[in-house]
């Protein structure tokens, strides 16, 4: 009697379809050699290895994209940059230029976007930390607070006491639109009637002045299907308050989470083929408002938040390859000189990674390692790689978003920032750390210092 055989379950692998060069392999794997029309090599002669490099050509273009996918469709279209996606200055500047508000969600944000020039009636206050202090702020420049729980409700009726202005206010509403997991941490939830409650109240309130209302249903939603649920259940809750107050509000907030076309850690097909675009999403929420029972002649404007998408693509990091090695077993490795406390998007997303010079069609299962001592540090666990040398450059696509206000300083130094403008230019956005620069904060006990006797 044969011995049964061991199950192995089974591996799907992508085939990688396409015409084959002349000797009947792959096509070999392109090069990034340049940026907006700056030498990859020069970038890293002149600032260092790695390098983050933001196109502000990318950025106009893809928001000038985005804003044309919803004008078309909706009357009163706005969008409000998100700090928290990427807060460097010269990129707030760019999306403020291009006519965007302030969307934040600290005190340390909103302090931001008053430095860069943002007028406070043209900043938008979400987040569930806004503290006392924070709200008076908000409400004497005007800004617009999306109120996020009871507790923020009744401190926002207290300090409405004592502000000059009456505090300009909406709330954000949770809800479910189909997906999974469903945000509900943040707001007040639809189906079990706390936003018709906290509305209420607002409304009951002569203290507040109620303007809009705000969801934010989740994040790189691939799909804009929820996005109609979601701007229909808020389009009933402001028939509602016209029905019962005669009051009508100025504006519907639908927040961001629009996906970007980076590729999700086990996703099959590439973000690039599954990523909607605007156009979709804009339909999406476009039909679920003007197919509402909203006012016609008064319809309320709406307001995006989006940041993921409108930022990734003009991100890239370059650098150099410092080693490679074989596995135990046996499969190839390389080292490079971005780590995750950089890339911290690389626990998320499968990066695209390029060569930035022409290289061989061979190509091998690799693993993509970043320098920090740390057995985490994986920039990417296994893509088909050609081979690069130590010193050969690379480039790293789609990371201009949360990486520069997510990434941490650890083992290593954290890079400069640059800015390709619009006409080829670079310029130095944010200046590479230093041991002095990071030790500037720090104090140490006079005993420690007095020399050994």
């Amino acid at each position: 009697m044969k011995e049964k055989l061991k199950y192995e379950r089974p591996i799907i692998t992508k085939i990688n379809a396409g015409v084959t060069d002349k000797f009947g392999m792959r096509p070999k794997m392109p090069a990034i050699k340049e940026i907006d029309g700056v030498p990859v090599d020069t970038i890293i002669e002149k600032y260092g290895s790695p390098t983050f490099v933001i196109s502000e050509k990318t950025i106009r273009d893809t928001l000038k994209e985005a804003k044309r996918a919803f004008t078309t469709r909706y009357p009163k279209v706005k969008f409000a940059w998100s700090y928290k996606t990427n807060y460097l200055n010269a990129v707030c500047k760019i999306f403020h230029d291009e006519g965007s508000w302030a969307e934040v969600v600290s005190g340390f944000e909103y302090d931001k976007a008053l430095a860069n020039g943002v007028p406070g009636n043209q900043i938008i206050f979400n987040g569930p930390d806004k503290s006392k202090e924070d709200l008076i702020k908000a409400a004497e420049n005007g800004s617009y607070i999306h109120i996020d729980h009871f507790d923020e409700l009744y401190d926002i009726i207290s300090i409405s006491e004592t502000t000059t202005k009456r505090p300009k206010v909406a709330i954000r509403v949770n809800m479910d639109t189909g997906i999974y997991p469903q945000w509900d941490r943040f707001g007040f939830n639809y189906e079990n009637g706390e936003a018709w409650n906290a509305l209420n109240r607002i409304m009951m309130s002569d203290k507040l002045e109620l303007t809009g209302l705000h969801t934010h249903i989740g994040t790189y939603m691939m799909t804009p299907e929820p996005y109609a649920v979601a701007a229909s259940k808020l389009a009933e809750l402001a028939v509602r308050l016209e029905r019962k107050f005669n009051h009508k509000i100025k504006y519907i907030d639908m927040g961001g989470g629009f996906a970007s076309k980076n590729t999700l850690k086990g996703a099959y097909l590439p973000g690039k083929d599954t990523f909607p675009g605007f156009d979709k999403y804009a339909e999406a929420v476009s039909n679920a408002l003007i197919n509402s029972e909203l006012d016609p002649n008064e319809m309320p404007v709406l307001f995006l938040e989006t940041g993921r998408a409108l930022i990734d693509d003009a991100g890239y990091i370059t650098g150099s390859v410092l080693a490679n090695k074989r596995l135990a077993n046996g499969r190839r490795s390389m080292i490079i000189d971005t780590g995750v406390n950089m890339l911290f998007t690389s626990f998320w997303y499968e990066h695209e990674i390029y060569p930035a010079k022409d290289v061989s069609s061979h190509a091998e299962d690799t693993t993509i390692y970043g320098p920090l001592c740390m057995n985490i540090d994986v920039i990417r666990s296994a893509v088909k790689f050609p081979l690069l040398q130590k010193g050969d450059k690379y480039v790293i696509k789609r990371t201009g978003a949360y990486n520069m206000t997510q990434w941490m300083q650890f083992i290593t130094l954290r890079p400069k920032i640059i800015l390709i403008d619009t006409q080829g230019n670079t310029h130095v956005i944010r200046e590479n750390e230093t041991n002095e620069s990071l030790t500037s904060h720090e104090k140490v006990p006079e005993h420690l210092n007095k020399p050994k006797k």
